[in-house]
């Protein structure tokens, strides 16, 4: 069986779903495919089950409605536990986030430089291409605002490119994540953390969508800044766990 598995939550993707899953099935060494689909209206549901039929590593789990990024990928990575995987990757639909790259954020989780790899925009600087500045300066002072509060020496806590190990998803309390939005994924990194797991920037380059439409709204900013604060006090008190 295959040990990696890339989850893609997918709502209103026609115009780069096939694409996606024709790339990232070219790659080696091989991927299979998750796709969380969300109901959408424009038909990508039928177009993943259109090409099941020529991939037999394609699944899709079909949601009924728009359910939020966060309880999308809760539910990718119990299936892929429950399914063997080991190594399990986030990764947007619309060619944001490199193919190619995939291959590095598993080789950095393979070989041991940590448990968990992130797809990092602001590693080696700011890696953002065809983002307005605003958006840049807001995405960017986010992180540092992160790593104000949390403490995590994360440069890209709000990365929604990761490779996880089957142990990361493994110790923490799926069941337990509270965030939906933008800040589900510096809850996934700040749990991680306080488990004592080592996590990994890989950096990389960050190429805003071409074809279709953005999900991101000032709500899931919101949620991201308030819910820093609310992980951190949550967390006060505990002491971080130290992984063999």
């Amino acid at each position: 069986m295959n040990e990696r598995v890339v989850i893609i939550p997918t709502y209103n993707e026609k115009e780069n779903i096939e694409k996606i899953i024709r790339y990232v099935f070219g790659l080696r060494p091989r991927f299979d495919i998750l796709i969380i689909e969300d109901s959408s209206p424009d038909g990508t549901g039928a177009i993943v089950r259109g090409l099941q039929q020529e991939f037999p590593a394609l699944h899709m789990i079909e949601r009924k409605g728009k359910l939020g990024l966060g309880t999308a990928y809760i539910t990718g990575f119990k299936w892929a536990l429950e399914h063997g995987y080991d190594y399990i990757f986030e990764m947007d639909a619309d060619f944001s986030h490199n193919p190619d790259d995939l291959v590095r954020l598993y080789d950095a989780c393979r070989n041991g430089e940590g448990d968990m790899a992130i797809g990092s925009r602001y590693v080696t600087g700011v890696n953002v291409v065809n983002w307005p500045m605003g958006r840049v300066l807001m995405s960017y002072f986010a992180s540092k605002y992160v790593r104000l509060i949390t403490g995590m020496r994360i440069h890209d806590a709000t990365a929604g490119f990761v490779c996880y190990t089957r142990r990361v998803l493994e110790a923490i309390n799926l069941d337990r994540i509270r965030f939906k939005g933008y800040a589900f994924q510096i809850e996934m990194k700040f749990t991680a953390w306080t488990l004592g797991f080592k996590l990994k920037e890989v950096p990389i380059i960050f190429t805003d969508r071409t074809l279709g439409t953005s999900k991101m709204s000032g709500g899931i900013f919101n949620e991201a800044f308030w819910g820093v604060i609310t992980m951190k006090l949550r967390s006060l008190g505990k002491k971080k766990r130290k992984q063999p």
